[in-house]
């Protein structure tokens, strides 16, 4: 089929090997992938700040981008709620709310797409080490993400998943969350990096680059040597 790639700002600006992974891994299952180039930010900041014009504003600029678009898949649980979840509230009696639920039904969280739309667990992918999975929020709780990147990982040659205490536990990263309440925000990744170094293992995996993102900030002030990658960099390894 021909799937539209959604990038998140974050993968966008600061991790454009995650998305390269996703098509990597897209196209080596035998689809064609484009990118519809007037995508944008998702509108999720200020949705989640009570901003719901300036989502609205920002949202509609998604529903033209994928217009035309067969099926979206985006490698972010929480970017992909947005659209999937949020969208239809947020045009919900709007000239566009059809519009919403339309992109809304035909987008999909990476992992989730490869398992339950593909029905793919094993990608043939090789990657030698001790590997934790973070389940982001959005992923986790709005889209129910939760066994589908681990059917995905044991199908990993050489790899062992140790499933940390605090893997369900939210990174304290949130977004605009992490600006207002950054004392909260740390202690929250503080208790997150803890139940991660617990496992022993060698890497951090999500499917949020965002949570990631946070992650990777405690751990780096730790001085831990765990590295951190999104799924779709784990599954495109060989």
């Amino acid at each position: 089929m021909r799937i539209s790639l959604f990038v998140p700002c974050f993968v966008d600006q600061i991790y454009p090997q995650v998305a390269w992974s996703v098509v990597r891994v897209l196209e080596e299952l035998g689809h064609q992938v484009d990118f519809p180039e007037g995508q944008s930010c998702c509108g999720q900041p200020p949705f989640n700040t009570g901003y719901w014009d300036e989502a609205r504003t920002a949202a509609r600029v998604a529903l033209a981008a994928f217009r035309d678009s067969e099926v979206v898949v985006g490698p972010s649980g929480s970017c992909v709620a947005m659209m999937k979840v949020f969208y239809p509230q947020l045009f919900k009696g709007d000239s566009q709310e059809l519009e919403a639920r339309e992109l809304a039904a035909k987008t999909h969280e990476f992992s989730s797409f490869l398992v339950n739309t593909l029905g793919v667990t094993d990608l043939g992918a090789k990657f030698e080490g001790k590997v934790t999975f973070h389940d982001g929020c959005h992923g986790l709780r709005e889209l129910g993400v939760k066994k589908e990147p681990r059917a995905l990982l044991a199908n990993v040659r050489g790899l062992e998943l140790l499933e940390m205490a605090e893997a369900e536990s939210c990174c304290g990263f949130g977004g605009t969350f992490a600006v207002k309440f950054p004392t909260i925000s740390t202690a929250m990744d503080e208790v997150k990096c803890a139940s991660i170094l617990e496992t022993g293992a060698d890497v951090v995996v999500s499917n949020d680059s965002s949570c990631l993102m946070q992650i990777r900030g405690m751990l780096d002030k730790q001085k831990s040597t765990i590295r951190s990658l999104h799924l779709a960099e784990v599954l495109a390894s060989r």
